[in-house]
């Protein structure tokens, strides 16, 4: 059985929308997010924190706990850039200890952590809090390609951060980089490895995702994210009633009934069309994101401060000078705020 993390509330609109989701448009669907099985929702952290400040003039804390209140069966889960948190810098020990204390008292039960650097030491302190205070601690490996980073390199990442203490291990494939037959054999040796539950999160800009999900599903991974189908695909996840449907009647069925699921897709499409919110304006698929590597989360918002510039058409000159200017900073992967520094 292969288990199905949403990511609507987080990194779907994240990637799509320049997360403009705001509280009132979240809270009417929650009940049906909650019955539909997913084995979490992802639906805080990451830019939700300060867009909820700076542009949507929400408290993001009363966010969590109004989600909190209406999710009564489903797991909340949220990502935390290591020592960074939900900010672009780091924040001393006892800043990130008083906010994972307060995440998790206010209704988070899964924390998903990351350094853009992949830099394990910046994990240490949520790691520790985080499992002192009963939540599951998911290490995030930041997927990217380069002449440094290899299939070697990930696992020895990911057998650091079972050493460091945490309940499981994600791929964060934040530009759908990951193609289907690298993917089967990363999930293969972390499954062996690290004997660690494998959760894989990716993107599909580059057209690949939905694949990339079916050779892991193959290889043993735990759990895989999607968003529902009006609010997938693009720079987004793949569609969760895709795979669902795929892999029905297999012995990777998800449990999960499509029809639970189909009103919560149409409850965004309509709410897309009366908001106005806009897809990417770049085709469905971005076959040069194998070149640039810039996250789905990036995307929206690149576009979005283009547009302010006066600038959106030299969007493909920003893209093509991105590998250029990640070369001569020695190849970092992209992910904020790593991302942000080079685009």
């Amino acid at each position: 059985m292969v288990r199905l993390t949403d990511t609507t509330l987080r990194d779907a609109h994240q990637s799509l929308w320049a997360t403009r989701l705001r509280i009132e448009e979240i809270l009417p669907i929650l009940k049906q997010l909650d019955n539909a099985g997913f084995y979490s929702l992802e639906s805080w952290g990451g830019a939700t924190f300060d867009v909820c400040i700076r542009y949507l003039n929400e408290d993001p804390w009363e966010r969590l706990k109004l989600i909190k209140a209406n999710v009564k069966n489903t797991p909340l889960q949220m990502l935390v850039r290591g020592q960074n948190l939900v900010g672009y810098k780091h924040y001393p020990d006892d800043v990130v200890t008083a906010f994972i204390e307060k995440s998790i008292e206010n209704g988070i039960d899964i924390i998903r952590t990351f350094d853009a650097l992949n830099d394990l030491r910046n994990l240490k302190k949520v790691i520790e809090v985080g499992r002192k205070n009963g939540a599951h601690v998911q290490g995030a490996i930041v997927y990217t390609k380069s002449p440094i980073h290899n299939m070697d390199f990930n696992i020895e990442l990911a057998l650091r951060m079972a050493g460091m203490g945490v309940n499981s291990i994600a791929i964060k494939d934040m530009a759908g980089l990951l193609t289907p037959y690298d993917a089967h054999i990363l999930i293969k040796r972390l499954k062996e490895e690290t004997g660690l539950m494998v959760q894989l999160h990716s993107h599909y800009t580059s057209g690949m995702a939905a694949m990339t999900y079916m050779k892991a599903v193959e290889a043993g991974v735990d759990v895989i994210d999607t968003a529902v189908a009006s609010m997938a695909l693009h720079t987004s996840q793949p569609a969760a009633e895709t795979m669902v449907t795929v892999l029905k009647g297999t012995k990777y069925d998800t449990g999960l009934n499509i029809q639970d699921i189909t009103p919560i897709s149409e409850y965004f499409e309509e709410l897309a069309e009366n908001k106005a919110y806009t897809r990417p304006k770049q085709g469905l698929i971005d076959i040069k994101v194998l070149s640039h590597q810039v996250p789905g989360g990036m995307i929206s918002n690149l576009l979005s401060q283009l547009d302010k510039q006066g600038a959106t058409d030299r969007i493909d000159d920003v893209l093509e000078e991105l590998p250029r200017v990640r070369k001569d900073l020695g190849y970092p992967p992209l992910v904020t705020p790593t991302s942000q520094f080079v685009g």
